[in-house]
């Protein structure tokens, strides 16, 4: 419990915000509040989310119960992405079963799961969209259908480069979110 109560209490400080301030924007109680960070009381739910969103924070980010880093695992999910060279929508079956089985247990994974797997579902639409668009274009003799086909290829560059970048990243910095959330399909 002494743990929530002092990281509220550091992050407070840390965005330059007092008590009173704290409680009037996120609309808790002033006494509550320093009930929390003196560790007498522990937030739950809708006081929790109110504080932790005054604050620009997850709540995962102060709830770790029984939660641990482990910069490996997110480097193998990063990297989970690869599969799509051998299985079609590997890209989303394997990372989806490493998400699930581990995104309440480390740190981070929650967040940088539902990103990746976001951009990844998005990443499949779209490269099957082009390639069937290429196919019909073939079919029918359109001129530019070569155009569509080195899109195609850039896609699959892109999808191969960004996961290697990401694990490196990740290697380097705990639990960064760097895949761009495009459309929010997985929260």
């Amino acid at each position: 419990m002494n743990e929530i109560g002092k990281k509220i209490k550091e992050i407070r400080k840390k965005k330059g915000l007092s008590q009173e301030e704290l409680a009037e924007t996120s609309k808790v109680n002033l006494r509550t509040i320093q009930r929390i960070e003196n560790d007498e009381n522990e937030p739950r739910g809708k006081t929790l989310n109110l504080i932790c969103e005054v604050l620009d924070i997850n709540t995962e980010d102060v709830l770790d119960y029984g939660k641990h880093e482990d910069k490996s695992y997110l480097i193998v999910f990063h990297l989970s992405v690869l599969v799509f060279l051998a299985i079609p929508v590997g890209n989303i079956i394997l990372p989806l079963i490493l998400w699930i089985a581990k995104k309440d247990k480390i740190i981070g994974l929650k967040e940088i799961g539902a990103n990746l797997l976001n951009y990844q579902i998005v990443w499949s639409i779209f490269t099957f969209i082009v390639i069937t668009v290429f196919a019909v274009s073939k079919i029918m003799h359109y001129g530019q259908s070569f155009m569509l086909l080195y899109i195609f290829i850039a896609f699959y560059i892109l999808n191969i480069v960004l996961p290697i970048f990401f694990a490196i990243k990740t290697s380097k910095k705990m639990s960064i979110n760097l895949y761009p959330n495009l459309i929010r399909i997985i929260k």
